[in-house]
């Protein structure tokens, strides 16, 4: 790595942590927060379903922003987007509003965290690219998972301490001044690299133009689709996971009022990041193709929810949930390098967009599902229903890898062959 794309890493890794350090005050206990509005269940899940309906209607315009106007234009929209939308939700807390004005809310949370999606990816990419960086993206994405990992273990671990010593709602006030800060370094650090942005004065037409061209780079290329495909089932579930562990694991341990363990849950999420970013390089130069990493993590994640199901000890439950977390993370900067290495540079912001969108359009549906089989059954068979959905994103990356897309075997282990032929 030269140095110009060191200081591109830099940069990558610094709005990394503080966007991370910000989001992360809340996640721990975010579900609480709801339940402690006076939100049922199934209305606190249907709150987190209305935040991924949010990213599912804006991603492709905020796409086509990054696109259009720039990686950091949407960047400082984002951050001014989601600090508005954050104490919001703090004022919602104190009025103890109804469902309908969470619901609202919830929808500009999700419009604010789609300024982000595939806006920061695409402009580390293109800028590392210009810089002349040849290596396999695994290890800079990998790394920036690290260091995700490390911002979410320490907001994750503080926002549950804080709101234990204070109240639920001061970690949502942490991470307004976060953003603030974090509009503040963006400005001044990140500036678009080895990318011009073709700004239009009809911004429908651009619209148009860019979705049309994500379409033929994104749905319409058989190895990207599958594996768009895919993601509803995986993300969605693991959405509701991540959320559904909180209150999960205090009724393993006895306490509803713990919030510092619903941290902790977190925690272990962010940590297994660090340690998964850290093996993604590693895993991917002991295989042959990518495609196999997402194909064995999606199998054994989903087997391991299933016994989350059947668990009724807080610390084995502890142990399982720091497994499914590191092979999930290990699985992620692979799979983010081998659609990034299918997607044209024009395009890269608003079909990454359109992939998370895949997955959050999976969380609208999965979320108030499994929601509701909470509320019926209990969380421990929730979990179960989850993992059985995730195994239906198995056949799609099967048709993925049957593709045989030169994406698959790049940067392949030392002696596979990068010339399997593309099929007619």
């Amino acid at each position: 790595m030269n140095a110009a794309a060191r200081k591109i890493q830099r940069i990558y890794l610094t709005l990394t942590l503080g966007n991370t350090l910000a989001a992360s005050f809340i996640w721990g206990i975010n579900t609480l927060f709801l339940l402690d509005a006076g939100l049922s269940n199934l209305e606190a899940f249907a709150a987190n379903a209305f935040f991924t309906a949010g990213m599912v209607l804006f991603e492709v315009p905020t796409g086509v922003v990054a696109d259009g106007w720039g990686r950091r234009v949407s960047f400082l929209l984002g951050t001014v987007t989601l600090a508005g939308a954050t104490y919001l939700y703090y004022l919602l807390w104190q009025l103890s509003a109804p469902f309908w004005a969470w619901a609202v809310v919830s929808v500009l949370l999700g419009l604010g965290f789609t300024f982000f999606s595939g806006a920061v990816e695409a402009w580390l990419v293109d800028a590392l690219t210009f810089s002349g960086y040849e290596g396999g993206l695994e290890a800079v994405l990998g790394r920036g998972q690290m260091v995700s990992g490390v911002a979410m273990l320490g907001g994750s671990v503080a926002g549950g301490v804080i709101a234990q010593a204070t109240n639920l709602g001061v970690p949502f006030l942490l991470r307004v001044g976060v953003l603030v800060a974090m509009f503040v370094v963006a400005f001044v650090l990140m500036h678009d690299v080895g990318f011009t942005p073709e700004r239009s004065t009809s911004p429908l037409r651009a619209t148009r133009a860019v979705l049309s061209a994500s379409i033929e780079s994104g749905l319409k290329n058989p190895p990207v689709r599958y594996v768009m495909l895919a993601a509803p089932f995986s993300a969605g579930v693991a959405i509701y996971v991540f959320y559904a562990l909180q209150p999960y694991l205090l009724e393993l341990f006895g306490d509803p009022h713990a919030y510092s363990v619903a941290g902790l849950a977190a925690a272990i999420v962010a940590g297994a990041q660090v340690l998964g970013g850290w093996l993604a390089p590693h895993i991917r130069s002991l295989v042959r193709k990518r495609t196999t990493v997402l194909i064995a993590s999606s199998v054994v994640s989903a087997s391991i929810l299933v016994l989350l199901g059947f668990t009724r000890v807080f610390w084995v439950a502890l142990v399982l949930l720091a497994v499914w977390a590191v092979i999930s993370s290990a699985a992620m900067p692979v799979r983010q390098a081998y659609l990034n290495d299918m997607i044209a540079s024009k395009q890269r912001a608003t079909v990454l967009s359109f992939d998370s969108l895949m997955g959050s359009s999976g969380g609208v549906v999965v979320q108030p599902v499994l929601g509701r089989a909470a509320d019926v059954y209990g969380y421990p068979t929730s979990l179960a229903i989850g993992g059985v959905i995730e195994l239906i994103a198995v056949p799609f990356l099967l048709a993925s890898r049957r593709q045989r897309a030169a994406a698959d075997l790049s940067n392949a282990a030392p002696g596979a062959s990068n010339a399997e032929p593309q099929p007619t």
